[in-house]
């Protein structure tokens, strides 16, 4: 990367008429209302499911193809992305800043977390497009960007993520004609890069490496989706 200057059957209850006090009749009444409060509540929570037809679940995917500026702004376009989160993961240092990242000793790559809704996007779905939009045959690099923090890697949080993984590389294969050189490793800790970082190319969109890098795969990116769901 570039190193630059950054920045709700309503119904009606009928009560018998009952020659009590009024005192008499307040603790029933009480009670009653007390129950009516208590349905409502625990009702209120399953008419939202119901009519929502949804229970709002997502799952979470880290991944690194180069610069996340880049990843960042292709994912923030994938139909059943709720967020694209910039940052770092992969090495050992704790709490690494960008600068720290780009002199290639933390052992960390620049990643995004994307957090997606598994009943409109798949997590293998998420993979074909990580596959699509860099090159996972350039060892430690992408394009004009060079280092270990622009390796292309997927960093998996549980065994079917793994799995997944590893199937989608074989497959993806048959595309490239160079070996795929993506590490596919468990997650161990993703750290958040700096504020500045997040939805750079969406705040930043004339800057120059957002211009000549971005802008391109995002365009690319664009009419592949338009011409996927005309």
């Amino acid at each position: 990367m570039i190193p630059i200057a950054l920045h709700p059957n309503g119904s009606r209850c009928r009560f018998p008429l009952r020659r009590f006090a009024l005192r008499d009749s307040l603790p029933h009444l009480l009670l009653l209302c007390v129950g009516l409060l208590l349905v409502g509540v625990c009702a209120a929570p399953a008419q939202t499911k119901n009519m929502n037809g949804s229970t709002n679940q997502t799952e979470t995917a880290t991944l690194g193809g180069g610069c996340f500026w880049c990843t960042e702004a292709v994912y923030q376009m994938l139909p059943g992305v709720k967020s694209v989160t910039c940052g770092y993961a992969g090495g050992t240092k704790p709490n690494p800043t960008y600068a720290e990242v780009c002199t290639g000793d933390t052992g960390h790559a620049e990643v995004i977390q994307v957090v997606f809704d598994p009943k409109v996007l798949s997590y293998e779905k998420l993979l074909q497009t990580f596959w699509e939009v860099h090159d996972p045959t350039t060892l430690n690099r992408q394009g004009p960007d060079t280092g270990t923090q622009y390796r292309s890697i997927i960093l998996y949080s549980n065994e079917a993520q793994k799995l997944a993984a590893e199937k989608s590389r074989a497959e993806a294969q048959a595309h490239f004609s160079q070996p795929i050189v993506t590490e596919i490793v468990p997650l161990k800790k993703f750290y958040k890069a700096e504020d500045h970082h997040q939805d750079y190319y969406r705040d930043h969109p004339n800057q120059p490496y957002c211009r000549m890098v971005i802008r391109p795969k995002v365009e690319k990116f664009e009419k592949h989706l338009k011409e996927a769901n005309p």
